[in-house]
C-alpha cells in the first residue's frame, strides 16, 4: 500500500527462513518470489499499524478472534509469524465462537489450531437462535449477530486474562463502514485501528488496518486455509455493506488507487474545514482589526 507514514523495517524472509526460519504454520506455504514479496507487504503492515496505533502499550495477552474466513486466517498467520521472529512479544490465545449456525462445521477449526499448536478455547453460544427470534423475517441479521458475537469475545477475553481483542478487519472494512456511516447514519465516522471498549478495561485491536482484502484472498489461498463460508446462517444479499463493497470496486477499477487515498484521508483530518462545531470553536473565530489608514 501507499500510505503516506515512516516505514519501519521489514521482516526479512529468505529461503532459509522458508526453510524452518518461521512458524511452523508456512512449512507448506509457496516458495515462489510473488508469494514471498506478498507476505513480506502483509507482515509489513501489520507492524506498521501495531506502531502506528502504539497496540503493544501495556499489552501482555492478546484473544484473537478465529470466524474460520480468510482475514482471521491471515490476522492469526500474521502474528504467528512475527512472534516467531520475536517482533511480538505479546502472549496470543486463538479464540472461535460457535454461535449455533445450522451446519457449522465444528471441527475444523479445534483440530486445525491443535495442528499448528496454538493455545486456542472453542466457546459454544447459540446466538442464532436469539437471532433468528428477535431479527423480523426478510431483514438481514448481520448486526445484532455482531454485537452479540462482541459481546461474547469480550466476556472470554476477560476470562482468559487478556489486555485486547484482537479482530481480522482489513481496508476494506475500514472503508465501508465509512461511508455506510457517510450515506446511512449522517456522520463522519469509520472503524478505528485502536479502540476501548466501553467498560474501558480492554483494547479492540485491528492490526490489519492497511492490508488490503484482495492480499487477504490470495495469502489464504496460496496458505491452503481451511475456510468455513459466511452464508451458513443464510445471510442475505443486498446489504447496505455490500452495495457499500460494490461501489469501492467501481471506483478502484475506474480510478486505480483511489481506496489507498480515501485510507489516507482517514488518518488526515482537517476539523476546521469540516462543519462540526463540537469539533472547532467556529464561534470564536474572528477576523483581525484592521486600520482603516493602513488601507490608504
Amino acid at each position: 500500500m501507499n500510505i503516506a507514514i515512516p516505514v519501519i523495517d521489514e521482516p526479512e524472509i529468505t529461503d532459509e527462513a522458508a526453510e524452518g526460519g518461521a512458524h511452523p504454520l508456512f512449512a507448506e506455504a509457496p516458495r515462489s518470489v510473488s508469494f514471498n514479496k506478498l507476505r513480506k507487504r502483509l507482515l509489513r503492515q501489520v507492524r506498521q499499524s501495531i506502531e502506528d496505533f502504539g497496540m503493544l502499550k501495556g499489552q501482555k495477552r492478546w484473544l484473537v478472534g478465529v470466524s474460520g474466513g480468510k482475514d482471521s486466517y491471515g490476522l492469526l498467520a500474521l502474528l504467528l509469524d512475527l512472534k516467531w521472529r520475536g517482533l511480538l512479544p505479546v502472549e496470543l490465545i486463538a479464540c472461535n465462537l460457535d454461535q449455533g449456525q445450522p451446519n457449522f462445521p465444528k471441527h475444523i477449526l479445534p483440530e486445525y489450531l491443535t495442528s499448528i499448536g496454538v493455545p486456542h478455547r472453542i466457546e459454544y453460544r447459540d446466538t442464532y437462535s436469539i437471532v433468528k427470534e428477535k431479527v423480523p423475517a426478510g431483514a438481514t441479521y448481520c448486526s445484532l449477530c455482531s454485537r452479540l458475537r462482541r459481546g461474547n469475545l469480550y466476556r472470554i477475553a476477560r476470562e482468559e486474562g487478556c489486555d485486547a481483542l484482537v479482530l481480522g478487519h482489513h481496508r476494506e472494512d475500514i472503508l465501508e463502514t465509512f461511508f455506510m456511516n457517510f450515506f446511512h447514519g449522517g456522520r463522519l465516522a469509520g472503524m478505528p485501528a485502536k479502540l476501548l471498549n466501553d467498560e474501558g478495561d480492554l483494547m479492540v485491536l485491528r492490526p490489519l488496518a492497511y492490508a488490503a482484502e484482495d492480499d487477504l484472498a490470495r495469502f489464504a489461498a496460496a496458505m491452503q486455509f481451511p475456510i468455513i463460508p459466511c452464508d451458513l446462517c443464510g445471510s442475505q444479499d443486498g446489504l447496505q455493506r455490500n452495495a457499500m463493497k460494490a461501489m469501492l470496486a467501481d471506483i478502484e477499477t475506474r480510478m486505480p488507487g483511489r481506496k489507498d487515498t480515501m485510507l489516507r484521508a482517514l488518518a488526515h483530518v482537517n476539523p476546521s474545514h469540516l462543519l462540526d462545531p463540537k469539533l472547532f470553536d467556529f464561534s470564536s473565530l474572528m477576523s483581525v482589526e484592521r486600520n482603516v489608514s493602513d488601507d490608504r
